[in-house]
């Protein structure tokens, strides 16, 4: 029997973060203590209001039913009444709002229901994985990658771009405040993509998953406060603590949201109902645009793990900026290492385990990124390792 994989897998590229999988664990039969300071995904509890919450819905026999693909009608409700209070943006539920089974099933399937073969999409690199691969590549389309230079504050420079590929572009991912380099995206930054997505007729995927993940008393913004003609992700999974819940949403563009929901009438039947009931109980907490006590309390955490780790690194002579948003640390190589993946085996090797650039895309390369996702005292062990490699 001849078995084929479709033309569209051999575009994707190796998956690097395996082999470092695989090196985690040979290191772990070995004994060596690891710190895990790669993958994005909180250490911290989900807040007691909602996994109450959860636990007293999902008692309730009609919320073990199948759910609707676009989301419950209380959820949709409860999302929109969160961008009224959040945003001070007033969506119709039933028409520009649809619920996801978080937010990377929400990337790649608008590409499912816009992108024809040869279609290009603008994809910013370093960036999630998912815009150009999992959306993108696996929708037959033609990625035009974005450089997000340290240089241009990790914001892609429209003006390089030739006209000729603006012209094209039929679609745009965003994201800020960003992954994997923590950069936040001014308004005026935001209305000049608004502008040239106008001029040359191309919508933009704003995904915005870490809009409350912010330090310092910065508030990031929403794209649909300079133009509500695109379409916006955002996910409990972080500002909850949640990842494993797969609960989020698309609000905007009521063309772009029926796209969506017309490819998940196809393949999936939605979020589980007592998960999007406890994630209402959540989004009901916000009485303002700013946080309510149980995200406040994880971003102090997290805040202060990011001040440990960013003082530590730059006292042992690795120079590191602060981000004032996202969970994550990102900075160039020390001096004289010049491959990412390279790096992070000599750290696996000393128990520290990190994500090396290139993950992220070729523009990544050079970087490392960190995940505040340890204790302290994790924390500070691991930079007393990487101080014993380094120096």
């Amino acid at each position: 029997m001849k078995i084929e994989y479709a033309d569209r897998i051999h575009t994707l590229p190796q998956y690097i973060f395996a082999e470092i999988e695989q090196l985690k664990i040979i290191k772990k039969k070995q004994g060596v203590d690891l710190i895990p300071l790669g993958i994005g995904d909180p250490d911290l509890e989900t807040p007691v209001v909602i996994l109450d919450e959860l636990i007293k819905q999902v008692k309730v026999q009609p919320n073990q039913n199948y759910p609707s693909s676009m989301g419950e009608a209380e959820f949709r409700e409860a999302v929109q009444k969160w961008y009224e209070v959040r945003f001070n943006l007033n969506f119709n539920s039933e028409t520009e709002i649809t619920g996801l089974i978080g937010g990377k099933e929400g990337i790649a399937n608008i590409a499912r229901a816009f992108i024809n073969p040869k279609d290009i999409v603008l994809v910013p690199t370093p960036g999630y994985p998912v815009y150009e691969n999992g959306a993108t590549k696996l929708c037959d389309g033609s990625p035009y990658l974005m450089p997000l230079n340290e240089e241009n504050d990790f914001l892609p420079d429209f003006e390089t771009i030739d006209t000729k590929i603006l012209r094209k572009a039929k679609m745009m991912y965003l994201n800020y405040p960003n992954n994997p380099t923590g950069a936040i995206a001014p308004q005026s930054f935001l209305k000049k993509a608004v502008d040239y997505a106008e001029d040359y007729e191309f919508f933009i995927v704003y995904d915005n998953p870490y809009s409350e993940f912010t330090y310092d008393e910065y508030i990031a913004p929403s794209l649909l406060q300079i133009n509500r003609d695109h379409v916006e992700i955002n996910s409990a999974s972080k500002m909850f603590n949640c990842t494993g819940f797969r609960c989020a949403w698309a609000v905007g563009n009521e063309r772009i949201i029926n796209g969506i929901r017309k490819v998940k009438s196809q393949i999936d039947s939605g979020c589980p109902i007592f998960i999007q009931k406890a994630i209402i109980r959540g989004l009901n907490e916000y009485k303002s645009n700013k946080k309510p006590e149980i995200v406040k309390r994880s971003i102090q955490i997290y805040q202060e793990r990011r001040d440990v780790l960013v003082d530590g690194l730059n006292q042992i002579g690795w120079k590191t900026k602060k981000p004032k948003a996202t969970f994550y640390i990102w900075t160039r190589l020390p001096k004289n290492e010049l491959n990412s993946m390279e790096f992070v085996k000599k750290l696996i090797n000393v128990g520290v385990i990190i994500t090396p650039g290139v993950g992220f895309g070729q523009y990544g390369e050079g970087y490392v990124r960190f995940a505040l996702t340890q204790p302290i005292d994790r924390i500070k062990e691991a930079i007393e390792r990487i101080n014993n490699l380094l120096n």
